[in-house]
């Protein structure tokens, strides 16, 4: 598996999390990767970590930022190859019928519109590549339904949803599209979920680890390593005539709880 040393990468939310370890493992293949995130702190500490990233504060939620943030990575990549869209935000903890309206909207602004304007000012770049990628980070909320979690559920099968229409749109020009969808992931953000759950029940972690992992044939949470390089995998010569495809990295997990 190899990737073109010149592959020119847009990674959203690329500081921290699973976006950092997509951008780490793309600075490792050699490409030349421009990151945006609404952290600058976190950005401070990638450019210290991966002095070579090109970085942007940005908020995707705001249409004309995402489209500016775009033509700058552009510019500053000398063209897109490969646009990762990860960013998007989890939202608020509520049955639909105690939604609030505005929540919902704020969640469907970064996670659907935030991508779609992203993706739309990336194309016209992703065309004039030999080998224009576009990988959509969906979730494992993105093919089972997720109690108290509607906003962020639909947005993540709405994502699915593009995936396939831009393999569809993008195809003829050479451009593949391929949507990730990772369960639970092993990281800080798991650890709080963790903590959390066992203040309000009464058990120990360990024990709602345990809980977390019953509905997984691996019983482990996903390493953030193993997400990122699946996504180098999709944008190099390996994965050429992988497009449209929906790819769960979960291990094997059977619901969204």
């Amino acid at each position: 598996m190899t990737i073109s040393t010149t592959q020119r990468v847009l990674v959203t939310a690329g500081a921290s999390g699973i976006g950092h370890a997509i951008t780490e493992a793309f600075v490792s293949a050699g490409a030349k990767v421009f990151v945006c995130d609404i952290d600058e702190a976190a950005l401070q500490r990638l450019q210290e970590q991966m002095p070579g990233v090109v970085t942007s504060v940005c908020d995707i939620g705001d249409r004309a930022a995402a489209a500016r943030m775009v033509d700058d990575a552009a510019a500053a990549l000398g063209g897109i190859d490969v646009l990762v869209n990860n960013a998007g935000i989890a939202g608020p903890a509520a049955s639909v019928a105690d939604m609030d309206t505005d929540a919902w909207e704020s969640v469907l602004r970064v996670n659907l519109t935030g991508t779609f304007i992203v993706t739309q000012h990336a194309i016209p770049h992703l065309k004039q590549s030999d080998a224009g990628t576009i990988v959509i980070m969906s979730s494992l909320a993105g093919r089972f339904g997720y109690p108290n979690r509607s906003p962020y559920a639909v947005t993540k099968w709405g994502l699915v949803g593009f995936a396939k229409t831009l393999a569809r749109e993008l195809g003829e020009f050479g451009v593949r599209v391929n949507a990730i969808l990772p369960g639970a992931v092993k990281g800080p953000r798991m650890q709080r979920v963790l903590e959390g759950r066992a203040s309000v029940s009464g058990r120990s972690v360990a024990e709602e680890e345990a809980s977390a992992l019953a509905n997984q044939s691996i019983k482990r949470f996903v390493d953030p390593a193993d997400i990122a390089a699946l996504a180098v995998f999709l944008a190099s010569s390996a994965g050429r005539s992988i497009s449209g495809q929906i790819i769960p990295i979960d291990g094997d997990s059977q619901s969204a709880s």
